[in-house]
């Protein structure tokens, strides 16, 4: 009889309950075999990566669970400066960008203390401090659950967006390995974040030493909490938990007057291009101003926003994923009810909802 192996120390939140049956896969061939064998079966199926993304339930998953711990890098010449780094899903993904920043290969760079697996990254069009998966991607090879299938995508096909693409919210496809484009010379991408350009001290658009904004970046990430840390419950937590909300511009001005009226009419909005006749707003920025400040406390101080940054859900050592999500939608709802602007969960949930 199988014993049961619970899900809460293979994510990053510590919560979950327990698997059912619980693999290891560390070729993509026990990959692809383990999912093709729990499909022929008819059986539920969760492919498991760093658990950084991820809120799974308190029930935990009755099925298969087929964890990702697959290895393997490979670089590749490109022409005109260019190199393919091309990675197995199940590598650390801060381990690849520490060794692409070593090895003198820049675009990465504002990407690092990222957690989780690679294969994680164009699911989700990873991004920070201005760069996105979406300009490195090549390509992603893929087993199609439906004709069980191996293909390779292209970045055109994966509908990439703001921390979203196809793969997102879907279990049709397993990610075996990703390409990147990667630039010779050890110089970083384009500094395009306003944060990151003030700490390295350049203007925005320049490029420095891919090393020197991985070091910033570490330092920036440290100090909101955002780089795992098993001694610090600030860290417990599956990053940033809501996406920046993008509304219509024809629904701005209603929004900016519920705010005005709320802050007063001085208040000046952190605002942001969020494609065609659309506007980002700051989910942080509304949730402070909602009234829930770092280190507010839900469920009797089980679970909290981080001390360091109010994106952050954390558990504090003895929650349950009922405790969480009961911190969630309070500030869901509270972000709601004060300025009528919707958040939106970004990691993938298993056994629960909001």
């Amino acid at each position: 009889m199988t014993t049961p192996v619970p899900l809460a120390g293979y994510t990053t939140l510590r919560l979950g309950g327990p698997a059912s049956v619980f693999l290891e896969a560390t070729k993509s061939t026990e990959v692809i075999e383990a999912v093709r064998a729990a499909d022929q079966a008819g059986e539920p199926l969760l492919v498991l990566g760093g658990g950084s993304n991820l809120v799974i339930g308190d029930a935990g998953f009755d099925g298969t669970v087929v964890r990702i711990a697959t290895r393997g890098r490979g670089h590749d010449p490109l022409g005109d400066g260019l190199v393919r780094l091309t990675v197995e899903a199940g590598e650390n993904w801060d381990d690849v960008v520490a060794d692409a920043v070593a090895n003198d290969l820049g675009g990465l760079e504002a990407l690092s203390g990222i957690p989780g697996l690679v294969g994680a990254t164009p699911v989700q069009n990873v991004g920070a401090y201005g760069v996105e998966v979406a300009d490195l991607l090549l390509s992603v090879d893929l087993l199609d659950r439906r004709s069980g299938q191996v293909r390779q995508v292209s970045t055109a096909e994966l509908g990439l967006g703001y921390r979203t693409s196809v793969l997102k919210g879907t279990d049709d496809a397993v990610v075996l390995r990703v390409s990147f484009a990667l630039r010779t010379g050890g110089q970083s991408a384009p500094v395009r974040y306003a944060e990151l350009a003030n700490t390295l001290g350049v203007e925005l658009g320049a490029r420095v030493p891919a090393a020197q904004v991985r070091d910033a970046v570490l330092a920036l990430r440290t100090g909101k909490g955002m780089v795992l840390d098993a001694e610090d419950h600030d860290t417990w937590s599956a990053g940033s938990f809501f996406t920046n909300p993008i509304v219509a511009e024809a629904d701005l001005p209603r929004v900016l007057s519920l705010i005005h009226a709320r802050l007063g009419p001085e208040i000046k909005v952190p605002r942001y291009p969020g494609g065609a006749g659309r506007v980002k707003l700051s989910a942080a920025w509304l949730i402070e101003r909602a009234g829930f400040l770092r280190g507010h406390e839900a469920a009797d101080g089980r679970v909290s926003l981080s001390h360091k940054h109010t994106l952050a859900l954390t558990n504090r050592g003895k929650a349950d994923t009922e405790d969480l999500l009961t911190l969630a939608r309070e500030v869901r709802d509270g972000v709601r009810g004060a300025f009528e602007v919707d958040l939106h969960p970004e990691p993938v949930f298993v056994g629960c909802n909001l």
